[in-house]
């Protein structure tokens, strides 16, 4: 039970998100009757599951809710800001009475009850609503009538055999049924097996149902929502309530349509007679032709239908991130192993052993790129949850922003994803309280009052570009600058051109926030942002027009697991540089230190480009007779060199973490295992960089 607990957990917070986004598209357009449906299902879940695996606190909260929306969907109840406000509210008290469930600590015991009269009181005002209405249709019909009409259902549930292991008990679906009107239920028990054929696990039972209600045939479905995928469901209306509905069909008609028995047993039972196409045929009613293109449609529609049912959507199955995680791991190994055995058919030289090691690498590819795919997840899951973030921060500091989102299918590494959060809610809260004016100071500027923030995502090369921009003032270039000044950042008379000044705010503690408020002010923002986005192996760079507006451009690694590398060495050990750094690679000849004078300076391509002698970063001894190579690679906007003594060539690099010991170790972003049993350290270019310019 309690894997199954976990289970609705992690359903319940999919569906808290699916019924989040829904609301704020509700709330753009009230009158979307669809939107409104998604709510309602979403709700009508969480409380159907939570009844069923112990959470009956949250099925009790979400009850009166989901009451609420069914009133909407009848068109009892409008769509209004208040109550927009209150469900997300509610999204909320059912995220912390399941942080509770997992031992947690309620900081708001009451809060429940509190939202549970708020949305009480709209059931209120719908029931306050009945009498006027109803007294109107006295004044203008003499007849006052404020019950539905009710319709009879026939209900045929059909659970499969494997109903119970999925934890479902379909007793509670019955009993809700019977709670939404008058309900006759039949259980059949036909395919129950002998005690010594029994399988205990199994369900054999199954239901037919009548029931009586006011309700509409879309609610009926609705108690079959979290088991449709695990049974036979048929909900057929059999009498619409009104008082011209034709005669109630005879008991033969009723298992005919039923399927308990066929028409035509039912015929042969009553008399012996002809297939309707040949009576029509012998009464001369239909030629030969007629009925044989009316037997060939009704082929062609069976074969179609039948069609349809053999391509249904495929499958999916959660699976845990650690197995996730396990599979990639075994993958890297395979790499690995796969490096050695090449290295030993090499030496070997024996074409077998080399086909051999060809063919465990192209297995071990396809293996790879499988589990580095499963692991990629589109980044609109995050996107959608900023959409809360902008409505409730703008509206509490008074402004009106609009977040415009691109890209949501771009994919991109499980975890590189989970660590982007944090991060992505910095900047964008930044927007908000500093980017964004107030709408009459967005006005003055002959800006429109509403301003708008744009999260963008796409691809580039082996990267994801993700890029967050405003419309607002953009930053104070003046302002920056003297509060570096006030600070000791930089001294007064620094020489330092716009875009300098303005990478300033990424230092630690700085901020231009006159005072602190519950949004920012604190100096922990952008620094955070940084050093997050660097863990990842990622870059962050800044740009910004004053008056205009910012922008921030993240660049990240697809994967942080495998990556393809350029292995290079120096002097006797090897090194990996990320590949997707890597612009070309030149020679560093005598004639180019000669014409450097002495600074650490290379022309390649008409184009000056800084770079940086690794063996002297890493303590190798200056060898003045080698041959050098210069790797030139892409550093956030510019262009760096780093100086080795050989590039040996791309090489597939399985990521291993150097473990506690080494985790401050600047330069060094993990390490790899070579074909041979060596270990190559892999390079963080952005550490390295930042550590020669402090030089």
């Amino acid at each position: 039970m309690d894997q199954q607990k976990e289970l609705y957990r992690e359903e319940a917070c999919e569906l808290l998100a699916v019924l989040e986004d829904s609301l704020l598209e509700l709330e753009r357009n009230p009158a979307d009757m669809e939107t409104v449906g998604k709510v309602f299902r979403a709700m009508h879940t969480i409380k159907g599951s939570g009844a069923m695996f112990g959470f009956d606190d949250i099925a009790a909260f979400t009850h009166t809710i989901e009451t609420v929306y069914d009133l909407v969907r009848e068109g009892a109840l409008t769509v209004t800001q208040q109550l927009i406000s209150l469900t997300l509210e509610a999204c909320d008290r059912i995220k912390s009475l399941l942080d509770t469930s997992q031992g947690g600590k309620d900081d708001q015991p009451g809060r429940t009850r509190e939202l549970t009269e708020a949305f009480s009181r709209f059931l209120g005002a719908e029931k306050a609503s009945v009498p006027a209405a109803t007294a109107g249709e006295q004044k203008g019909k003499g007849k006052v009538s404020s019950v539905r009409t009710c319709r009879t259902y026939r209900i045929r549930f059909r659970p499969h055999r494997d109903l119970f292991a999925n934890g479902t008990n379909p007793i509670p679906l019955i009993r809700e049924l019977k709670a939404m009107g008058e309900c006759s239920v039949v259980c059949l028990l036909d395919d129950l097996p002998t005690l010594n054929d029994l399988d205990p696990e199994a369900c054999y039972a199954a239901w037919d149902m009548i029931l009586t209600t006011d309700q509409d045939m879309n609610a009926i479905k609705d108690v079959f929502i979290f088991v449709e995928d695990l049974s036979d469901i048929a909900v057929e209306l059999i009498d619409g309530g009104a008082e011209d509905d034709p005669e109630y069909k005879k008991v033969g008609e009723i298992l005919v349509e039923k399927g308990d028995i066929g028409k035509r047993e039912l015929e042969d039972t009553l008399e012996a007679r002809p297939l309707i196409g040949e009576m029509l045929l012998d009464q001369g009613m239909v030629t030969k032709a007629d009925l044989g293109a009316a037997l060939m449609e009704q082929e062609h529609v069976r074969g179609q239908r039948k069609k349809r049912l053999d391509n249904q959507v495929e499958a999916s199955i959660r699976v845990a991130s650690p197995k996730l995680d396990a599979l990639v791991n075994l993958a890297g190994e395979l790499v690995t192993v796969h490096a050695h055995l090449s290295r030993l058919a090499a030496l070997d030289g024996s074409n077998e052993l080399v086909g051999v090691a060809e063919e465990v690498g192209r297995l071990s590819a396809e293996l790879r790129d499988l589990s580095m795919g499963i692991r990629m997840l589109p980044i609109g899951t995050t996107f959608a949850k900023f959409k809360r973030l902008v409505r409730d921060l703008s509206a509490e500091l008074g402004k009106e922003i609009t977040l415009v989102t691109e890209g949501e299918e771009t994919e991109l590494d499980k975890t590189v994803i989970e660590r982007l959060s944090d991060p992505l809610v910095h900047l964008i809260r930044n927007s908000i309280d500093h980017g964004i004016e107030p709408p009459e100071a967005r006005k003055a500027a002959g800006k429109p009052a509403k301003g708008t923030i744009k999260l963008k995502a796409a691809h580039a090369s082996a990267q994801v570009v993700i890029t967050i921009s405003d419309d607002g003032a953009g930053l104070n270039t003046e302002a920056i600058r003297e509060k570096a000044v006030e600070k000791g950042l930089i001294a007064p008379d620094s020489q330092l051109n716009e875009h300098q000044i303005h990478e300033l705010i990424m230092a630690p503690g700085f901020s231009t926030a006159a005072s602190v408020t519950s949004v920012s002010g604190r100096g922990v923002g952008m620094d955070v942002v940084k050093s997050n986005i660097e863990v990842l192996r990622g870059s962050v760079e800044l740009s910004s027009v004053f008056g205009a507006g910012t922008t921030i451009t993240l660049k990240l690694p697809l994967t942080l697991a495998i990556i393809d590398g350029l292995l290079v060495s120096i002097a006797s050990e090897h090194f990996v540089i990320p590949l997707s750094t890597v612009v070309e690679c030149v020679d560093l000849t005598r004639d180019d230190l000669k014409h450097a004078h002495g600074r650490n300076l290379v022309r390649v391509r008409n184009e000056i480009i800084p770079f940086i002698h690794l063996r002297e970063t890493f303590g190798f001894t200056r060898d003045s007779d080698g041959c050098e190579q210069v790797v030139v690679t892409e550093v956030g906007e510019q262009r760096v060199g780093f100086v080795v003594d050989k590039v040996i060539g791309q090489h597939q690099t399985v990521i291993k973490n150097l473990g506690e010991m080494f985790k401050t170790t600047e330069g060094i972003s993990g390490a790899t295992i070579m074909g041979d049993g060596a270990v190559a350290l892999i390079l963080d270019m952005h550490k390295l960089t930042q550590q020669a310019q402090k030089w």
